[in-house]
C-alpha cells in the first residue's frame, strides 16, 4: 500500500450532531413530499402499487445504485484531473457522506461537507471545491444533453413547460468552459472532461432504466421508443431540481416534472407511482452508499499500516 492510499484510508472523524438533524428533516421533508405528489391521484395509483413485484423494485434500485455510483466516479474523476490524490475508500466516505448535504436546501452543502471530509485525507479545500463545481456542471450539462433531444417525444405539455431547458444548455457549456480557467488548482484536461462526462451519462442510462422498468411494471407499453422517452424524462426531471437552489435535493420539483413530463407517454396516475417509488428508491440507495463508505473506511483503518489523519 503506498503513503497516498493509506492517507486516503485514514480513519473518520466522529460525526457531529448535525447528522441526526439531517435525518429529521430529510423525514420530514420527503414524506411531504410524496404525500403532495400521490394525493392528486391515490384513488387510480393505489391499485398500481400492488402491482409492482419485489422482483422489478429490486432491480430497479441495483440500476438507481449503479447509477449514483457512476456519479461517484464522475466526482472523483474531477478531483483526480484537479490533482486532488484520493483512494477508492477514502474518495467513497468523502462523496457519499457529503452527497448527503444535498438534502439540505441549496447546493452548496455538498460542498462545504467534501471539503470539510477531503481535509481528513489531506485534499486541500480548494481542489474539492472545485472538482464539486465541475463535477455539477457536468451533471446537469450532461443531464440537458440527455433530457431537451427527448423532450420534443414527450408531448405538447412537456414541451411548452420545459423549454427553457434548451435555453439554459448554452449558458452551462459556458460555465464549463470558464471553470477551465485560472484560478482552478489545475487545468482541466480533454481527458479528464471526457472521464468525468462518461461517467455521468453512464448514469443518466442507467436511471432511464430504472425508470423504464417500473413503467413496464406499471403497464406502459412500449420497447426502445419507451426507454427514450423514459430516460430523457427522467433527465430533465432531475436537472430541474438543482437549478433550483433553495429546493432540498429537488424536492417535490423532480416528482412534479417526473409527472408532467411521463404524463403523455404512460397515465398521470402511473407516473405518479413512478416519481414517489423512484424517490423512495433514491433515498435508500443514498443511504445505503453512505453505510457501505463508512464500513469501507472503518474496515480500511483496522488494516495493518494504515495511517492516522492529519490535525485539520
Amino acid at each position: 500500500m503506498t503513503l497516498s492510499d493509506r492517507l486516503a484510508d485514514a480513519p473518520p472523524r466522529p460525526a457531529g450532531r448535525w447528522r441526526t438533524s439531517l435525518r429529521l428533516v430529510v423525514a420530514g421533508v420527503f414524506v411531504g413530499v410524496l404525500v403532495v405528489v400521490l394525493a392528486g391521484q391515490w384513488r387510480q395509483a393505489r391499485p398500481l402499487l400492488g402491482r409492482l413485484s419485489v422482483p422489478v423494485v429490486l432491480a430497479s434500485w441495483a440500476l438507481v445504485l449503479a447509477g449514483i455510483y457512476a456519479t461517484f466516479r464522475s466526482w472523483r474523476a474531477a478531483l483526480a484531473d484537479l490533482g486532488g490524490s484520493l483512494a477508492h475508500t477514502g474518495g467513497m466516505r468523502v462523496f457519499y457522506l457529503g452527497q448527503l448535504g444535498k438534502y439540505l436546501p441549496g447546493t452548496v452543502w455538498p460542498a462545504v461537507t467534501q471539503m470539510r471530509l477531503g481535509r481528513d485525507y489531506r485534499v486541500p479545500p480548494r481542489a474539492s471545491g472545485a472538482a464539486f463545481v465541475v463535477f455539477m456542471l457536468m451533471l446537469i450539462g450532461t443531464g440537458l444533453l440527455v433530457g431537451v433531444p427527448v423532450i420534443p417525444l414527450l408531448g405538447r405539455d412537456a414541451v411548452d413547460e420545459y423549454r427553457w431547458l434548451a435555453v439554459v444548455l448554452p449558458l452551462f457549456a459556458l460555465a464549463l468552459r470558464l471553470a477551465r480557467r485560472p484560478p482552478m488548482p489545475a487545468p482541466l484536461s480533454l481527458g479528464g472532461i471526457l472521464r468525468v462526462a462518461g461517467w455521468a451519462v453512464v448514469s443518466w442510462l442507467c436511471y432511464g432504466v430504472h425508470v423504464y422498468l417500473l413503467a413496464r411494471q406499471l403497464g406502459a407499453e412500449g420497447g426502445a421508443l419507451l426507454w427514450l422517452q423514459c430516460t430523457g424524462a427522467f433527465a430533465a426531471a432531475f436537472v430541474s431540481g438543482p437549478l433550483l437552489l433553495v429546493v432540498p435535493a429537488g424536492a417535490g420539483i423532480r416528482e412534479a416534472a417526473l409527472l408532467l413530463l411521463l404524463g403523455s407517454t404512460v397515465t398521470a396516475p402511473v407516473a405518479a407511482v413512478i416519481a414517489v417509488v423512484s424517490r423512495l428508491l433514491f433515498i435508500v440507495g443514498d443511504v445505503a452508499w453512505s453505510g457501505v463508505a463508512v464500513v469501507a473506511a472503518r474496515r480500511a483503518v483496522s488494516a495493518p499500516g494504515s495511517l492516522p489523519p492529519g490535525p485539520s
